[in-house]
C-alpha cells in the first residue's frame, strides 16, 4: 500500500493493525502479525507526518539520487517558501517560476525533511532571519514544502 498525497496536504498512509491472541490461561498476548492493512490520516504538524512526507516523496521517484543541498539551492528555497507563505493567492507555479534552479531547491528541501521535526523547525527558523518576519510553525513550512515538491514532480 503507498501513501497518498492529498490536496490539502494531508497524507494518507497505510497502518498495520495489530490483533490480539487470548492464552489458554484467559490473559491477552499481544501478536505483531497484522489482522488488516487500514488507513490513517495524518495532517501538517501530526506525529509522524514529516517521515511519511519524506516516504511519500521517495515514492514519487524511488530511483532518485540522495537528496544534497546546495547554498544556493538553501538560498533559493528559503526565499520560496517565504514566498508563499505571504502569498495570498498560495500560487505555487508562479513562485517556482521566479527562481532560477527549482532542481537545487527542490534538493534542498528534500534535504530539510529528512531532518526531520527539528530540521524543518531550524529551516523555518533560518527563512525568518533571511526574508524577514516570524518563524512559521513547522507543520505551515512542512505543509508549503509538500506542496512546492508536489509541483515540482509533476
Amino acid at each position: 500500500m503507498t501513501i497518498v498525497r492529498n490536496e490539502d496536504g494531508t497524507l494518507v498512509v497505510p497502518v498495520r493493525q495489530e490483533r490480539r491472541h487470548e492464552e489458554d490461561d484467559g490473559e491477552s498476548e499481544e501478536v505483531t502479525a497484522a489482522a488488516a492493512d487500514t488507513t490513517r490520516v495524518l495532517h501538517p504538524g501530526e506525529g509522524g507526518y514529516d517521515e511519511a512526507l519524506v516516504e511519500w516523496d521517495l515514492q514519487q521517484n524511488p530511483d532518485r539520487e540522495p537528496a544534497v543541498s546546495t547554498p544556493s539551492g538553501r538560498q533559493e528555497a528559503m526565499a520560496l517558501v517565504h514566498a508563499m507563505a505571504e502569498s495570498p493567492k498560495h500560487d505555487v507555479s508562479s513562485a517556482i517560476e521566479d527562481i532560477n534552479d527549482p532542481e537545487a531547491s527542490g534538493e534542498a528541501l528534500r534535504h530539510v525533511l529528512i531532518g526531520g521535526v527539528h530540521s524543518v523547525e531550524d529551516f523555518a527558523a533560518e527563512v525568518a532571519e533571511a526574508e524577514g518576519g516570524e518563524p512559521l510553525p513547522a507543520h505551515k513550512a512542512t505543509k508549503i514544502i509538500g506542496e512546492v515538491l508536489t509541483e515540482l514532480d509533476s
